[in-house]
């Protein structure tokens, strides 16, 4: 039988449980904050000092050098903004999955322990639908798990790709501006 003290330790944990998660989503949104904040001040820097260039230009000559040497850094802060962003997120997201995968083992393990309870208490002659039950729990357990698996498999995937797409933008940009100060 569930006692009262049962119910409250449980709302007890789930509270602490969504305070955490509230504080964690916090601090992937503070990240984000920062971020666009920098990108902010450093592009406004930029465009002062571009500013600046382009008023003291005297030819053509000199206007087609300050294009190209600004085509080459805009494609690698970009480059670096979606990984920095890539990685705040990637962060908040594994501790957000780190506090849910410990509320599922939690709630998992006292439901377990529900069963384990019902059994016991299960009247006599009863012993082949307990062991229904019980085959049926660990199937359900193994399911869970084998989807655990995949979907932490599915994310370490996608973080390959975008790593791996992330140094290809980079290295096109680099051999674009490359290209064009040989031309």
């Amino acid at each position: 039988m569930i006692t009262v003290q049962q119910i409250l330790d449980t709302q007890k944990s789930n509270v602490d449980a969504l305070t955490g998660l509230a504080g964690k989503a916090f601090e992937g949104i503070e990240g984000l904050i920062h971020l666009n904040l920098s990108v902010a001040k450093a592009a406004l820097s930029e465009a002062a000092q571009t500013t600046q260039a382009a008023l003291s230009v005297k030819d053509p000559q000199e206007l087609i050098a300050l294009q190209q040497s600004l085509l080459q850094p805009a494609g690698e802060k970009a480059a670096a903004y979606s990984r920095s962003a890539y990685e705040i997120a990637a962060s908040t997201g594994a501790a957000v999955s780190g506090v849910v995968e410990a509320q599922f083992a939690e709630a998992q393990a006292k439901f377990m322990a529900l069963v384990e309870t019902a059994v016991k208490n299960a009247p006599a002659g009863s012993e082949n639908a307990v062991a229904l039950l019980k085959s049926q729990v660990a199937a359900a357990n193994n399911a869970i798990e084998t989807a655990q698996k995949a979907a932490k498999q599915a994310v370490e995937v996608a973080e390959a790709n975008f790593q791996a797409v992330t140094k290809q933008a980079a290295r096109s940009g680099q051999a674009a501006s490359k290209a064009k100060r040989g031309a």
